[in-house]
């Protein structure tokens, strides 16, 4: 199994702090939260990694070298712009091959990493997994329905969320589902590929998508408070 770690963006709801930094590099009790991130996938036993790099490129590729520090390798995969996360998927389709991967939103930290979602993965007929956890405030995120243990539909931050499991940004996939099913969509309004989009697919193309409700607690750093919460 591989990983894929989404380490692009502009963090604009990170400024000033990242007029000068990566969002990605905003350190956590003295690391940077995308060390989190490389440690969880190395933890899961997972050392081929490939990064998704943007306009930040530079400091992400001089912080995290060849991987020879973390004991891991990393492929870097430039993104021109924020095309969306299914596009960053869609360009990684190279250095993926033909091996399950796990996607993670590099500047999410979770207190106790993802070593049992990807042995339950590994043990199971499942398609995709998606990372979840209950929230009082679903409207704030994506959401999955989930029925008979299989997710029968995601919305994306809804006024009327039929559901309170929130979309952590952890997902595993098996690339020709996941191929096939972004090979479907279109860009949304905003004129991106959304991952959200490509999820829906699968469930209308009738693959097995399961969720792993996380234990513990996880942050999405992307604002400062979060940080500080973090």
């Amino acid at each position: 199994m591989k990983g894929l770690i989404l380490a692009g963006g502009s963090g604009t709801r990170l400024r000033p702090f990242t007029h000068t930094s990566a969002k990605q590099l905003i350190p956590i009790a003295n690391k940077p939260v995308l060390e989190y991130v490389v440690n969880d996938l190395k933890n899961a036993g997972i050392t081929e990694i490939g990064v998704i790099v943007g306009h930040t490129k530079k400091e992400v590729m001089n912080f995290l070298g060849d991987g020879s520090k973390f004991n891991v390798h990393f492929t870097f995969i430039e993104q021109d712009a924020p095309r969306g996360l299914a596009h960053a998927v869609l360009i990684a389709k190279e250095f993926v091959g033909n091996d399950a991967f796990v996607m993670y939103l590099g500047d999410n930290l979770l207190s106790n990493g993802i070593k049992k979602m990807v042995e339950k993965f590994k043990n199971s007929d499942y398609d995709s997994f998606l990372q979840v956890t209950p929230v009082s405030n679903p409207k704030e995120f994506g959401v999955a329905v989930v029925k008979n243990n299989q997710v029968i539909e995601v919305i994306e931050k809804s006024p009327n969320p039929p559901s309170n499991l929130a979309l952590v940004g952890v997902y595993i996939f098996k690339p020709e589902s996941i191929y096939h099913a972004i090979g479907r969509i279109k860009p949304s309004k905003r004129g991106e590929l959304e991952i959200t989009d490509a999820i829906q697919q699968l469930i209308n193309l009738k693959y097995k998508i399961g969720v792993f409700e996380i234990e513990g607690w996880f942050k999405d750093t992307g604002r400062p408070e979060d940080v500080l919460d973090a």
